[in-house]
């Protein structure tokens, strides 16, 4: 039986060869990346979910991360976005801080960002909540080349001293630049695929600043008392979840329950002073949000133009609260009735 299945096989493979040809070679070439993502959708998650305090505070509503959905770009998802009325077409370049990058660089940027976000909602949750937290380390890592500016370092390098100098903010190391002279070079000791590496690299005058044309984020970590584990999917990476992170942080962490039992959804990033910052696809967000049913949404001051406009013009019933920066977040939500 077996052996009259295979002979069966091999026999049609032998007769359609041919067109199994033309099918693996079609596949192929749908599969054939583009420099687009596709947005298919957009919804939201509870971030109770990816966030857990030691011995935690209970609550009736629930905090939810607002997400958007994408595919990679391919010729196949590029054609279907325009069959497909609800996928909509975004050109990887304007993700971009300069035009060579890669999508891995793109990537890269967005899981750092991601790291900074989650550290940042710990500090400020704890801190409002006061609550022990203290900081342990910090990283600095190149996120980006800036066009025109030609060094041997690279995206995803860790920056760990300059001239054997390290400093523990990122505004002591520009300052450290300042010291130097335009064309002057300055030896980097970079930690690159586990791997430490020493690169020299040219100062560049800037109007009034010098710089080496790179973009640099430093991340700190902390540790806090009670313990917190934050671990977000990789699909949910960038800043855009700071805010509802912090929230729910501070949530856990204190008896009064901030979602008075509603289901509440945002995005914003969490800046180093609190604020609460802009983002992008912000009309995408509101509608996932709207169409998973959920009674509010926050949303960062220098978006809530824009996300009343299209509230108004699709008749969306959902409620929308705007922030500045995490402090007004907490003091709104307790005024709810």
């Amino acid at each position: 039986m077996f052996k009259k299945l295979i002979t069966e096989i091999k026999n049609t493979i032998i007769e359609e060869y041919k067109f199994i040809i033309a099918l693996l070679l079609l596949y192929s070439i749908l599969q054939i990346p583009l420099n687009y993502y596709i947005v298919i959708g957009g919804g939201v998650s509870d971030v109770a979910k990816r966030i857990k305090v030691e011995d935690k505070y209970n609550s009736k509503g629930s905090f939810n991360i607002s997400y958007v959905s994408e595919l990679e770009g391919t010729i196949l998802t590029y054609a279907l976005s325009y069959i497909i009325p609800s996928w909509e077409r975004e050109d990887a370049d304007n993700y971009k801080y300069n035009p060579n990058e890669s999508i891995e660089d793109i990537d890269f940027r967005s899981d750092i960002d991601l790291k900074y976000a989650n550290e940042k909602a710990k500090y400020w949750a704890y801190t409002l909540a006061d609550k022990e937290v203290q900081e342990v380390s910090s990283k600095l890592y190149i996120i980006t080349i800036f066009d025109g500016y030609e060094t041997d370092l690279k995206v995803q390098d860790q920056i760990l001293s300059m001239d054997n100098h390290s400093y523990k903010t990122l505004k002591e190391y520009q300052d450290y630049l300042q010291t130097k002279e335009e064309n002057e070079f300055v030896e980097i000791k970079v930690l690159r695929n586990n791997k430490e590496k020493v690169i020299k690299s040219k100062l560049h005058k800037y109007k009034d600043r010098l710089i080496l044309g790179i973009g640099l984020e430093l991340i700190k970590e902390y540790k806090t008392d009670p313990k917190v584990k934050v671990k977000f999917k990789k699909s949910e990476s960038g800043p855009s979840a700071g805010l509802i992170a912090t929230l729910e942080i501070y949530n856990q962490l204190t008896k009064k329950d901030l979602t008075k039992g509603y289901k509440i959804a945002g995005t914003g990033t969490i800046e180093e002073d609190g604020t609460i910052g802009e983002i992008g696809g912000i009309t995408y967000k509101l509608l996932g949000a709207s169409k998973s049913k959920t009674d509010i949404f926050l949303v960062p001051a220098d978006n809530y133009q824009e996300a009343l406009k299209y509230k108004k013009k699709h008749h969306l019933k959902i409620k929308l609260i705007k922030v500045k920066n995490i402090e007004s977040a907490i003091n709104k939500l307790e005024e709810l009735k």
